[in-house]
């Protein structure tokens, strides 16, 4: 069994890494750990995902947490996700990154990290939306400039970025595609009289709202037609097997820095 530990156990997304990593036979929950502070330190893991006490108690960080690991899976905050790569590089454990909102010059850094460990980071962990960014270049190369682009994703109120990263994702793909600076052409938002659309504008637009797991639709706008293209998680159980998927394949492989196309062969 593969030996995994979860960055940030006591949270959403953390606590369901713990479940789905104990109900498979693959994995074994071996250490968990949380910020210095935190009121679950201490804890039971299993206990506090609702599965069960594992024996597995939740520590103030992650060096001790990381002793015996095979792979660390983090979705947790954009600076604590910077910090723990540096823990799990010189503690030579794998790592699965699915935190989002990570900024470029932390992102900067990683391959220094990665040259001692192999490391797994994409802005979604989803197969399904993963799927759907490989198959944007295409369409919008297809489609082409007599098409307007609009990009629309919605998110629980507890999500602290904006756009999501799998909306910044999927605009990069289509400026690329398009031949376009998306930092030239990108709209996020707009508001007033701001004039007519610019024919090569890239518009990305974050809802917040309640509970809504995640929702993301791309827009091709023509003259007397449009194309949607949607994926909706309607349970954070995708990221999750997502991230276990990336944690299987991530182990043993050479010292580097991958992204999901990787793992699922879309490259």
């Amino acid at each position: 069994m593969i030996r995994a530990v979860v960055a940030g156990a006591a949270g959403r997304m953390g606590k369901r890494l713990v479940a789905l990593l104990h109900e498979s036979p693959e994995f074994k929950v071996t250490g968990a750990f949380e910020r210095p502070g935190h009121p679950q330190v201490g804890q039971d893991a299993g206990a506090v995902a609702g599965v069960g006490s594992l024996g597995v108690a939740i520590l103030d960080g992650p060096d001790a947490a990381l002793h015996g690991a095979q792979v660390v899976l983090d979705f947790t905050a954009p600076a604590a996700a910077v910090q723990n790569l540096a823990a799990a590089s010189r503690a030579g454990v794998a790592m699965v990154i699915g935190t989002t909102g990570i900024g470029e010059a932390d992102l900067a850094r990683f391959p220094e990290f990665c040259r001692r460990i192999p490391c797994v980071r994409s802005p979604s962990m989803s197969v399904a939306v993963n799927a759907v960014f490989a198959s944007l270049a295409p369409l919008a190369r297809t489609l082409g400039d007599a098409y307007d682009v609009e990009i629309i994703e919605a998110h629980h109120h507890f999500k602290k970025d904006a756009p999501s990263g799998t909306a910044e994702r999927m605009a990069e793909i289509v400026a690329h595609a398009l031949g376009r600076d998306l930092k030239a052409v990108g709209v996020y938002g707009r508001h007033g009289m701001v004039g007519e659309r610019g024919p090569k504008e890239i518009g990305v637009h974050a809802v917040r709202a309640g509970d809504i797991v995640g929702e993301h639709t791309v827009l091709f706008g023509g003259i007397g037609e449009r194309v949607e293209v949607t994926v909706r998680s309607q349970s954070r159980d995708s990221y999750v097997q997502g991230a276990l998927r990336a944690a299987r394949w991530v182990v043993g492989k050479p010292a580097g820095l991958y992204d999901m196309r990787d793992v699922l062969g879309l490259k």
